[in-house]
């Protein structure tokens, strides 16, 4: 983009979490702790589902996905911000910027969106389990994955497109450790207004309109659900981070607040999902016992032979 002295912007600067250098190396090994875990626990998930013929069905169809967008939306910014932490130069190029920004809006609205279809499936399982196999059939669930991919693809590539076409002047220090719209906004020198308005009604809506399916669906079988705590911490940890993040006119003092909330939604959220949605399930720990139970007895038998 131009700028009125003509320049043009190549790349940004992230200022990150801190400039201390000793604090950098210790939030280096915890957040590649976290990453790894989030990683690990995510992928082990996903081979789980597709390989164990218990697991196919509609709940484990949705929860493949979640783990799957999970390790997407952390990838998209763990490893540049990992880098940064030992790094002196924490420049991301005008490219990699607009790329990380359409990646996080596009996850972050898919996984909205895969949370309302997993309380969706629950709420057929438990309210009407005679018509559960009719209703949530394989091409219905299948129907609400796409739904939920381009939904999210389209709405982040509409915000982040408004926001790379405002003009970046001056400062190119971004306070954040990854490309988020409200400090990429305050950078412009151009007018926000349009992509001010745009941003809180797309957030608005994909916010309310999700978490509305899963209330709504929870306060049908509030009384049945035995696994309604665990679900809901989750939702309450991504959506109430969320909603503090966007929902919020851009400012100095909301930048500065929204990096320490970040945290919680770009790296405990993924982290979480698996633990809470399958590590606590009598279908998957039955699952992980037998896998480990035939490759054991492979390998036994190998040695034998």
């Amino acid at each position: 983009m131009f700028s009125p002295n003509h320049t043009i912007v190549t790349e940004f600067i992230l200022l990150g979490l801190t400039d201390d250098p000793v604090l950098e190396q210790i939030l280096f090994g915890v957040f590649l702790v976290i990453y790894l875990i989030t990683l690990a626990g995510n992928l082990g998930i996903i081979l789980l589902i597709r390989t164990n013929s218990h697991l196919q069905t509609p709940m484990y169809f949705f929860l493949g996905h979640l783990s799957f967008v999970d390790i997407c939306y952390s990838s998209n910014i763990t490893p540049n911000m990992l880098h940064n932490f030992l790094s002196e130069q924490k420049t991301i190029s005008y490219a990699g910027c607009f790329t990380q920004c359409l990646l996080f809006i596009a996850l972050v609205i898919t996984e909205f969106y895969i949370l309302a279809s997993m309380a969706l499936d629950r709420y057929v399982a438990i309210c009407s389990p005679l018509h559960y196999s009719s209703r949530m059939s394989k091409n219905i669930c299948i129907s609400l994955v796409t739904v939920a991919y381009m939904c999210g693809f389209l709405n982040g590539l509409s915000q982040t497109l408004l926001t790379f076409h405002l003009s970046f002047c001056g400062s190119r220090e971004i306070n954040h450790f990854y490309c988020a719209d409200p400090p990429l906004i305050m950078l412009a020198c151009s007018d926000t207004h349009v992509k001010k308005t745009a941003m809180f009604v797309v957030a608005g809506f994909t916010l309310s309109s999700s978490l509305f399916i899963i209330l709504l669906s929870y306060l049908f079988i509030f009384a049945a659900i035995l696994r309604i705590p665990s679900h809901l911490t989750i939702v309450t940890l991504f959506y109430g981070t969320l909603f503090c993040m966007y929902l919020r006119p851009p400012s100095d003092k909301f930048v500065e607040e929204s990096k320490i909330i970040a945290v919680f939604y770009s790296f405990l959220s993924p982290m979480l999902n698996p633990l809470i949605y399958s590590l606590r399930n009598k279908d998957v720990i039955l699952a992980m016992q037998q896998t480990i139970r035939e490759n054991a007895f492979v390998k036994l038998q190998f040695r034998l032979s």
